[in-house]
C-alpha cells in the first residue's frame, strides 16, 4: 500500500519540538509569523545561505510534526553547513499558532509564500551573504518558487510536484481508491470556484474537511509547470526513486517545463530524504526515525549546485 495521500494535506496537531545545542546556531525571529535557526559553518564564514522550506502540514523548522519524527531537514542544514553553506530553516506559521494555542482556521496557502518572501528580504537586507538559495520540500517546492524574486540566485525543488495539487491528490486516489475518483473530481471543481461543498462521499471527509477547503482551493490555483518555466535563475530539481508521495514523474514534468534547469534523481532516496533499501512498509515507518542518515548524495548534488 502507497503511503496516505492526506500527508499533502493541511492538518492540525500538536507538535514536539527537540532542538540540540549548537554553538553556531541561532535562533532568529523574522516577525510575529516566523523565527527559525541560523546555522553557519565553523569557522562562522560563509558566501552561501540556503533558506530551507518545509514541505505539508503543521512542520517545523527540522522537518517533523507530531507522531512523525524525522529530523530530516536539521540533518540537511547540519550536512550542508559543514559543507561550508550557512542555512536557515523555520517553523510554518501554524506551528507557533499551535504552540500558543490559538490556530487561524482561515489560513491560506499564499501566507506561506508571504513568510518564504519575508525570509528573503530579511537576509537580503542583512547583506550578510553573497548568495542566497531557496531549497523548497514538497509542498515548500512550490512556496518557493512563488517567493524567487531578484534577490535570489538560485532554486532547488526537493521532492516537488509538477501537476496541481487537485491533479496530485486525484491521481493518488486513482491509485488507492479508484471508485472515489469521480466523486473527487467533482469536489475540486467545486472548489476551483471558490465554492466551499459537502457533498461527497464520507470516505473522502478527512480530505475535503470543510475547514480547509478555502486552503485547498487557494493551493490548487498554481501551476507549478507554469511558475517554473518562467524562472531565469539556476535551477535544480531533485527526486527520489522510493518516494511514496512525489513520484520522479513529476520532477521530470518541472524538468521539461524549463528545460535550463537540472535534474538529479537519486536512487532508493524516498520522500523524507532518507535511502530504503526495502518495501514500502520500511519507506513508511522510515517517517518517524530519526535515527536515519539523509542521503549524502542529495547533499552532494546540493552543495556542488550552490557553489558552482
Amino acid at each position: 500500500m502507497r503511503a496516505s495521500f492526506l500527508i499533502f494535506l493541511l492538518t492540525f496537531h500538536f507538535i514536539s519540538f527537540s532542538q540540540e545545542d549548537n554553538p553556531m546556531e541561532t535562533s532568529i525571529v523574522i516577525n510575529e509569523h516566523i523565527e527559525g535557526s541560523l546555522l553557519l559553518p565553523e569557522n562562522a564564514n560563509s558566501d552561501y545561505l540556503a533558506i530551507i522550506i518545509a514541505g505539508s502540514g503543521p512542520t517545523d523548522r527540522d522537518g517533523n510534526q507530531n507522531f512523525l519524527k524525522s529530523n530530516n531537514l536539521k540533518k540537511l542544514a547540519q550536512a550542508l553547513t559543514k559543507e561550508g553553506i550557512a542555512t536557515f530553516r523555520y517553523d510554518k506559521r501554524i506551528v507557533k499558532q499551535i504552540r500558543k494555542g490559538n490556530v487561524d482556521k482561515n489560513i491560506m496557502f499564499d501566507d506561506f509564500v508571504t513568510d518564504a518572501s519575508s525570509v528573503v528580504d530579511y537576509f537580503h537586507n542583512q547583506a550578510q551573504f553573497k548568495s542566497i538559495y531557496i531549497i523548497g520540500h514538497s509542498q515548500g517546492s512550490l512556496v518557493g518558487m512563488l517567493a524567487l524574486s531578484e534577490k535570489v540566485n538560485g532554486f532547488i525543488s526537493l521532492a516537488g510536484a509538477g501537476q496541481t495539487i487537485d491533479e496530485v491528490i486525484t491521481e493518488q486516489i486513482q491509485k488507492m481508491a479508484p471508485g472515489l475518483t469521480e466523486d473527487a473530481q467533482k469536489t475540486f471543481e467545486i472548489l476551483k470556484k471558490g465554492e466551499t461543498t459537502t457533498d461527497y462521499p464520507p470516505a473522502l471527509a478527512s480530505v475535503f474537511n470543510i475547514d480547509t477547503q478555502p486552503f485547498i482551493s487557494n493551493w490548487m490555483q498554481y501551476k507549478p509547470k507554469e511558475i517554473i518555466s518562467e524562472v531565469e535563475i539556476p535551477i535544480l530539481i531533485v527526486n527520489g526513486t522510493k518516494d511514496l508521495q512525489v513520484s520522479v514523474e513529476e520532477a521530470n514534468q518541472l524538468k521539461e517545463a524549463n528545460t535550463n534547469a537540472e535534474l538529479k534523481i537519486i536512487e532508493n532516496m524516498n520522500h523524507v530524504l532518507f535511502i530504503i533499501e526495502g518495501d514500502d512498509l520500511e519507506n513508511s515507518k522510515s517517517y518517524n526515525e530519526s535515527f536515519r542518515s539523509i542521503s549524502s548524495e542529495l547533499v552532494e548534488a546540493l552543495s556542488s549546485f550552490i557553489k558552482k
